[in-house]
């Protein structure tokens, strides 16, 4: 429940003062696809070892959900499949490996990764669920700051 709240507001807030977010989902038809990335100091260190993720002044978390949207309401994360990459200035490609987090009645993705301090990097993920023919695709730039 703890680590649900966290990933909720990381969503919504974006965890990024220095910089302004301001697109933090995108609509695919009947489903929308929230991500955000923070740095991993953000969560604690045994929240961090329950998942199997590395915690450090240079590493980010990347925070994936996807949701589908009705006049009903929208649902929780649903189940899907995640990948993608970063990229840095000099075009070297970091795949990141996600992580599913299954809390039941929501399901959300993080991936751990290494960065350099004001670096922009641009990220390039896909979504897959089993109602999707392709995948959804998003691409977007964050610049992070090391604690």
């Amino acid at each position: 429940m703890k680590l649900k709240l966290i990933l909720a507001l990381a969503c919504c807030l974006g965890f990024a003062p220095a910089h302004a977010q301001t697109d933090i989902s995108k609509d695919f038809g009947d489903y929308r696809v929230y991500y955000s990335v923070f740095n991993s100091s953000f969560i604690t260190p045994e929240i961090a070892a329950l998942y199997g993720l590395t915690r450090g002044s240079n590493r980010a978390l990347v925070n994936i959900s996807l949701i589908r949207t009705s006049a009903d309401g929208d649902s929780l994360g649903l189940p899907a499949q995640v990948s993608g990459t970063a990229r840095n200035l000099i075009m070297q490609n970091t795949p990141l490996n996600f992580v599913e987090i299954d809390e039941g009645d929501v399901t959300y993705y993080l991936a751990s990764f290494r960065f350099d301090d004001q670096d922009p990097l641009h990220f390039d993920i896909e979504v897959n669920h089993e109602d999707t023919r392709v995948p959804h695709k998003l691409s977007f730039t964050r610049t992070l700051y090391a604690d």
